[in-house]
């Protein structure tokens, strides 16, 4: 198969498929290896940017999906009412940050990081097929664990969960409260500056103390006789 084909065919099956397509499959339908079939979409994804059109290919974990670009979906949500992007409650995105960045996590360990119960979070972010299960835990009870899914990372606009922005380091304090260390740095550092600040005044201050001192020395003395 020419390239041209090659590309065209991956083209419509993107289309038609209107889900991430996974590498593997496409090695299995086209049975080209995977570096013909990824540099064939790479030349595709040159031509769509090049040309300007609405679409792209985006890169999903290791799949491929052809999806609108996210600077039109203002004009694509209202014809599209049915299937408007989700609303998510800042309980429902506090579960879904546990979640993506401690991947096949329990119930419990949400709630106890939470402080609260979970389980309606939990359950409308399954109905967005944002988070799924990902198998029992090997503890007592067998737990169910979750994940998040390609849908999260679409609608987050992240090619894997790799390229979520890093957490802040934290630690606790004496009362068990959380700490980030990077705001008691800046405290520290502007702690230091005032000090440097105020030490500098103060040498100032003595400084012209003892250039008045100086000056009153040196003045002749008339004597009076």
């Amino acid at each position: 198969m020419d390239k041209e084909k090659l590309k065209g065919v991956i083209e419509a099956i993107l289309f038609a498929s209107g889900r991430v397509v996974k590498i593997r499959e496409l090695i299995a339908l086209l049975e080209l290896n995977s570096d013909e079939i990824i540099s064939a979409i790479g030349e595709l994804q040159k031509e769509y940017e090049k040309e300007n059109r609405g679409l792209e290919i985006i890169r999903v974990e290791d799949g491929y999906q052809l999806a609108s670009k996210s600077e039109y979906h203002e004009y694509i949500y209202p014809i599209l009412s049915k299937q408007a992007k989700p609303t998510l409650s800042q309980a429902s995105l506090e579960v879904l940050s546990i979640i993506a960045y401690n991947n096949r996590v329990t119930k419990a360990d949400i709630d106890a990081i939470r402080g609260v119960d979970s389980t309606a979070s939990l359950y409308r972010l399954l109905e967005y097929d944002l988070v799924a299960q990902a198998g029992k835990a090997d503890l007592p009870g067998k737990p169910m664990t979750y994940k998040v899914t390609d849908e999260f990372l679409k609608m987050f606009g992240l090619n894997s969960l790799k390229d979520l922005p890093e957490l802040p380091k934290y630690k606790l304090d004496s009362n068990r409260q959380i700490v980030i260390d990077e705001i008691e740095e800046n405290k520290d550092d502007a702690k230091e500056k005032q000090e440097n600040a105020d030490e500098e005044g103060n040498n100032e201050e003595i400084s012209v103390e003892n250039n008045i001192n100086n000056a009153a020395d040196s003045e002749p003395k008339n004597d009076n006789k």
